[in-house]
């Protein structure tokens, strides 16, 4: 049993997984900093200083929508993204090899097999 654990553990994609959990993790300290020393302020001078998690609306006495957390939440999604994109997958997309060059399609491979079978008989 404990053979069976080893090589699990040991498998390749568990161990890539395990490494991008990690790395993944330590990244997202780096963004949330990005985003919330650096960008959000910026946002902030932009808009004059609003705080949108206070940002709300009630619609009876029992009924209080706080969007302002959604609204928030919103621009910090967007901004790690934007961060992760530019910073992490362009750069890697320039460096590994291109893909290599797609094969014939279904319908030449069908054509080609057809014509084939025509010269046959």
């Amino acid at each position: 049993m404990f053979n069976d654990f080893k090589r699990f553990i040991l498998h390749g994609n568990v161990l890539d997984l395990a490494v991008g959990v990690i790395i993944g993790a330590a990244f997202g300290k780096i963004i949330d900093s990005l985003v919330g020393d650096i960008f959000m302020p910026l946002v902030g001078a932009v808009t004059g200083g609003v705080d949108f998690s206070t940002r709300a609306v009630d619609l009876g006495p029992n009924i209080h929508l706080a969007y302002g957390n959604l609204l928030t939440a919103l621009v910090n999604f967007l901004l790690i993204a934007g961060a992760t994109y530019f910073f992490i997958v362009r750069p890697a997309a320039r460096l590994l090899p291109p893909p290599p060059p797609a094969g014939p399609s279904e319908a030449e491979l069908l054509t080609e097999i057809r014509d084939l079978l025509k010269g046959r008989g």
